[in-house]
């Protein structure tokens, strides 16, 4: 299937549209029309790390599109039908972590859906910067009706990777959830907190995001530059999520957990160093998690349908995807940049 994207072929350079080839569809194969494809801060760091000689880099692992081919095994898909994909396309299937639905944490690693190794041939995956997609059908899920695809997309990788903890350290009514950084993750950890029936707290060092939180649905904003007010946080929460993914000290937040609370580290800074005594104080953990398996990105999809929760997200043409991700590691989106990858036919 021949197809174009949107690559970065040298280190530094520029993107250009680039014409490749997929896979023959296999029997479990679904091939995807992609529609709309969020962009990540890994997709940054995916560019940044580009060597010379290492290949065409397509990125884009949250994608919504239209179902246009099925392999001969395919039992739950049709031509047409929307369909969304996340940044997971494939894992062992036989490990502990895949038995129990955690494909995230594959012991051989996952197939990622750019620059993955393919588990048939070998190849280098490429992702979904891109109007056509190969995807096996076990790693594909029904986009829910009645919310926007272009919302739905940036769900596949931030919404999943943020619902997981959520779900697995079992946050709901008469907790206290703080979120720290409102971007991509933080803003639908509100949105997604709020729907379980938490109340929220965000975190951000931005006074000017105050007013932006509440429209979230936050209850309260702390500004973690002040500390007057970090000072005051002590003790309040049962839950945290940080999602800064710049270099900053977990402490002031290990501080503000109530005893037995868990501060889960999602942003992926290069060093995370908190103090021992504000870890060690009451029985608090420092945890961390990763995307999401595939029952739990089902069962996020079905929340998010029940909740009518989506991304806000900014539409940008394909085209325009070398100064968007300019914009993006100036933090200067709200909240999350979608391609319209229509913008390659």
């Amino acid at each position: 299937m021949k197809t174009k994207g949107m690559a970065l072929t040298v280190p530094g350079g520029r993107w250009e549209p680039y014409a490749f080839e997929r896979r023959t569809l296999r029997p479990d194969d679904l091939a995807v029309r992609v529609t709309w494809c969020g962009l990540c801060h890994s997709d940054l760091h995916a560019a940044e790390a580009l060597t010379a000689g290492a290949g065409p880099l397509v990125p884009g692992h949250e994608f919504t599109g239209e179902v246009t081919a099925v392999g001969s095994e395919v039992t739950g898909f049709r031509v047409g039908d929307p369909v969304a994909v996340g940044n997971i396309v494939d894992s062992c299937g036989v490990c502990p972590a895949c038995r129990s639905g955690a494909e995230q944490f594959c012991r051989e690693f996952p197939t990622t859906t750019y620059g993955g190794k393919d588990r048939v041939d070998g190849s280098v995956t490429l992702g979904a910067y891109s109007r056509d997609y190969v995807v096996r059908e076990s790693f594909a899920y029904p986009l829910p009706p009645g919310l926007d695809p272009a919302g739905v997309a940036p769900l596949m990788c931030a919404g999943a990777t943020v619902f997981e903890p959520l779900r697995r350290w079992d946050v709901g009514p008469g907790q206290l959830v703080g979120v720290v950084g409102l971007g991509g993750l933080g803003h639908l950890a509100v949105k997604f907190a709020k729907a379980l029936g938490a109340r929220v707290a965000v975190f951000t060092t931005s006074p000017g995001k105050e007013a932006a939180a509440r429209d979230l649905g936050a209850d309260e904003v702390i500004i973690s530059g002040d500390g007057e007010a970090m000072a005051a946080q002590g003790d309040r929460f049962d839950f945290m999520l940080d999602t800064a993914s710049a270099k900053h000290d977990p402490s002031p937040y290990l501080r503000a957990l109530r005893m037995d609370g868990t501060l889960c580290m999602l942003g992926i800074p290069d060093r995370y160093e908190p103090e021992a005594m504000a870890l060690l104080y009451g029985f608090k953990r420092l945890a961390a998690s990763g995307s999401a398996g595939r029952s739990r990105t089902r069962e996020m999809l079905d929340f998010a349908a029940r909740h009518h929760i989506v991304a806000d997200v900014e539409k940008v043409p394909a085209r325009d995807v070398g100064p968007a991700l300019d914009r993006l590691a100036r933090n200067d989106v709200r909240w999350r940049f979608v391609l319209d990858l229509a913008d390659l036919d």
